[in-house]
């Protein structure tokens, strides 16, 4: 009995400290992030109209879920059906080509997002009003191009293939979902990511666009190893490093057109700096930090969070050249033609 007890001791504190170990193993220093991620929610970027906190009730939270618009139609009016007999909504109109997004395609979640257990209202929480901080005055010769929703409305520019935007081309995903700045959106808001020694792949579900960062020992050597700023890539030039528990990611040198369509446009002299940390054993903890002195009044921070997938990561079968692109051309060709013999 005596060699018995601090044997049983020593398993006792043994089994403690392993299953502290486990329970902390999403909060060490280079926190473990491989797996199947999701981080769709109902929550918008900025901050609804009437709603001043930031942190919500449950019953406020449904309460604004239950009043959110999706894909641009008023809320509760997505599986609107249309009469067949009446034909086509008129081009222009709100609802022209919505009504093919039913229940049945969508998938931005059911509830606002949940962020180390609170219900937020916003991604933004710095500025405390959950706006973005836009100069009144941004840098003159920044123009960014900004596109119609031609899915929404039926109109759009078609004079070329350029001027059709990116999301519809299938080279990127729409809402921002591929960051920086990774945000949920209308549906397939899945993320794969696959960790290595050397970098952080993230393969984004929508449009499949893949996030390849390679991480470096400190901020200094990762700034160091930039590439060429005449290489103007889709998603920028990201490097890691980890720091205080957490990946840091900094991006710059964003592709101008990716910024013309995004909802977080930054100059040739911003950056974007994302974090993700394990919160805990189920929740990844996602915050951007958007610093830009040309267009933001003042640096500006989103926060989100990442929760597990069960279900597998599926081909988003979406791919420049679909056969839309060349009918959206040429119809237009054949109305500047119809247009023209009117004319005369």
């Amino acid at each position: 009995m005596i060699v018995k007890k601090p044997l049983n001791k020593l398993l006792l504190l043994s089994a403690v400290a392993l299953g502290l170990a486990s329970s902390l193993a999403w909060a060490q220093e280079r926190p473990s992030l491989t797996g199947t991620w999701s981080n769709k929610s109902l929550t918008g970027l900025t901050r609804p109209n009437g709603v001043e906190a930031l942190v919500v009730s449950a019953q406020e939270a449904a309460r604004i879920a239950a009043g959110t618009s999706i894909a641009g139609l008023p809320a509760g009016n997505i599986d609107g059906e249309v009469d067949p007999e009446t034909g086509a909504p008129p081009a222009g109109s709100f609802d022209f080509g919505l009504r093919g997004y039913n229940e049945f395609w969508i998938d931005p979640g059911n509830t606002l997002a949940r962020v180390k257990g609170d219900y937020r209202s916003s991604y933004v929480t710095i500025p405390e009003n959950g706006e973005i901080p836009r100069l009144a005055n941004p840098r003159p010769d920044y123009e960014p191009k900004r596109f119609g929703a031609r899915y929404v409305t039926g109109v759009g520019d078609a004079s070329g293939p350029e001027a059709i935007p990116l999301a519809e081309r299938c080279l990127l995903g729409f809402g921002n979902t591929a960051g920086p700045g990774m945000m949920g959106t209308l549906y397939n808001s899945t993320y794969d990511f696959v960790q290595t020694p050397d970098y952080v792949l993230i393969i984004v579900e929508m449009v499949h666009d893949a996030r390849i960062i390679p991480t470096f020992e400190s901020a200094r050597e990762a700034r160091a190893n930039r590439r060429p700023t005449v290489l103007k890539q889709w998603l920028g030039d990201s490097v890691g490093w980890y720091e205080d528990g957490a990946l840091v990611v900094e991006t710059t040198n964003i592709n101008p057109d990716q910024l013309a369509e995004s909802p977080i446009p930054i100059t040739a002299d911003g950056r974007i700096i994302e974090r993700f940390s394990r919160y805990a054993e189920d929740e990844i903890f996602y915050q951007f930090t958007v610093e830009d002195p040309n267009l933001y009044s003042q640096a500006w921070t989103a926060e989100l969070a990442f929760y597990p997938q069960e279900e597998p990561m599926y081909e988003y079968a979406c791919h420049e050249g679909n056969y839309a692109l060349p009918g959206i051309l040429a119809g237009a060709r054949r109305q500047e033609v119809m247009e023209e013999i009117g004319s005369d």
